[in-house]
Parts: structure tokens; C-alpha cells; sequence
């Protein structure tokens, strides 16, 4: 093997590294070089304190999350109150102490480029 052997790497979210699974959706994780980046695929109906929290023990998702919305769209919903929607394109970065869910009948995707290695977990 030679240094450029070593120095690029190709992966793809067809053959993740781990895949956590709950009701309505999946978290696809992929490390690759020193990140880890998430691929949430969720169904319309999922909301993270149905489908997520009750397995984490936890009644708002405390993860902080910096990511893009690839297709359908979603809410959050802070533990203060404030409530923000996202749409396809939307780059968001959502801090701990919330809630989320999809909006609408279309399902949701977005890729995680902070917050992937403990989402779910």
C-alpha cells in the first residue's frame, strides 16, 4: 500500500459503519477519517419523544446537532418553546434540550456532521 492508498478513502451510507434502528426511522453512521456523520431516514408520523427518547431514558434529546436537510421536512420544538421548522436544503444546527419530529407525508432525511457518534446511542 502506498501513502495515497492510506491518505483517501471512499465510503458510502449504502455500507454503514452502524446502523441504529427504532420505530418510523433509522440512524445510518459512517466514520470516515477522524468524523462520523449520521443519515437520518425517518417515516411521516416519527417524533423523537415517541420513537427515540423512551429507549434513551430521556424526555428531550440532548444532543447537540449541526447538519442538512436532504429531502421531506421536520420540527423542533426547544425545551424553552421556541419552534422551528426545516425544509430540504435547510443546513440547521440544533442545540441540546429539544424536541423534533416530521412534518408532513413525506418521509425525512438529513445528514449529521456534529452530534452523530451519540444520537441514538
Amino acid at each position: 500500500m502506498t501513502p495515497a492508498d492510506v491518505d483517501f478513502l471512499i465510503k458510502r451510507f449504502e455500507e454503514p459503519d452502524e446502523v441504529r434502528t427504532f420505530t418510523k426511522g433509522k440512524f445510518e453512521i459512517v466514520k470516515i477519517g477522524s468524523t462520523t456523520i449520521g443519515r437520518a431516514s425517518y417515516e411521516p408520523g416519527w417524533k423523537w419523544s415517541e420513537h427515540v427518547g423512551p429507549t434513551t431514558g430521556a424526555t428531550s434529546c440532548e444532543v447537540e446537532h449541526i447538519g442538512l436537510v436532504i429531502s421531506g421536512s421536520a420540527a423542533c420544538r426547544m425545551n424553552d418553546g421556541r419552534y422551528y421548522e426545516m425544509k430540504p436544503g435547510d443546513l440547521f444546527s440544533i442545540g441540546p434540550g429539544h424536541d423534533s419530529w416530521v412534518v408532513g407525508d413525506e418521509p425525512y432525511v438529513s445528514l449529521h456532521f456534529l452530534g452523530a457518534e451519540h444520537y441514538a446511542s
